[in-house]
């Protein structure tokens, strides 16, 4: 039994060493991305000694004072919210993606992976930050959005808690906590992010039917693909709009909503 809940992470971890899982340049570099956006790559150093690379996507502004602080999943990288980036960039809000510096396969240290996202919009000097991430990424998020005076909002994607770190830290936010969540299953931890949710009177949470973790990462890859279920494999095809594309587009407006304090204009379930 144990393991069949080891094997997962090792499976992640085999693929961090042979490169699936990519990483940012060690360099500052800057590049435009399909969609337009500007992307300006960075590096800062953790609170622990070890090195945040990070990507600023921008479109056509060069006001970062609202800022999106974008995290990946456990084991995973900034390669794997790209997609998500760009459309909240094309969209007109500048969003930063980062590589955890602090995760091991023993220890996810997520709480640590929070206090950095939070280093991270400082370093950036943003005056009004969401806080968004997927898995133990949306984790981190939490944590964040509990720690900085600054956070308006928090945004989770298929949010998987473990430890009672989550629900410890939604228990006292005092801001708007935004859940889009996947159906149960093996790499959500059969939906334990529900029990985060019920923590504070502040969250609201809109479920995308037949998604599954997988479909949060864009791109995601074989690996996710091969450890992760479907929810729809044998189900008929959905028509256009896709699990994923549905998923890009509700964080997008919930960055919205938040930015402009409208939050009916995010419709939950």
């Amino acid at each position: 039994m144990r393991i069949r809940h080891i094997l997962p992470s090792l499976l992640l971890l085999l693929a961090g060493c042979s490169g699936l899982l990519l990483r940012s340049a060690n360099e500052p570099t800057a590049a435009m991305s399909p969609t337009g956006a500007q992307i300006d790559s960075g590096r800062i150093t953790s609170s622990t000694g070890c090195k945040l690379d990070y990507r600023i996507y921008d479109a056509d502004t060069e006001d970062r004072s609202s800022l999106v602080v974008l995290a990946h999943g456990f084991l995973r990288s900034q390669e794997r919210m790209q997609a998500l980036a760009e459309a909240i960039a094309a969209s007109g809000i500048p969003v930063v993606t980062l590589d955890f510096c602090n995760s091991r396969i023993w220890n996810g240290r997520h709480a640590q992976n929070g206090l950095d996202m939070v280093a991270l919009a400082h370093a950036l000097d943003a005056k009004r930050v969401i806080y968004a991430g997927f898995s133990a990424g949306g984790l981190a998020a939490v944590i964040a959005g509990r720690a900085d005076a600054k956070a308006i909002g928090i945004i989770t994607l298929d949010l998987v808690e473990t430890q009672g770190l989550g629900i410890r830290a939604a228990a006292g936010i005092d801001k708007p906590l935004l859940a889009i969540a996947g159906e149960p299953t093996n790499c959500n931890a059969l939906g334990n992010g529900q029990a985060v949710f019920a923590a504070t009177e502040n969250a609201r949470i809109q479920r995308i039917e037949s998604a599954g973790h997988c479909d949060f990462e864009a791109p995601t890859d074989v690996l996710c693909e091969l450890i992760c279920s479907d929810p729809d494999s044998d189900a008929p095809s959905l028509p256009i709009p896709s699990q994923r594309e549905r998923i890009i587009a509700s964080t997008t407006l919930a960055i919205h909503a938040l930015l402009e304090d409208n939050l009916q204009a995010w419709p939950d379930q």
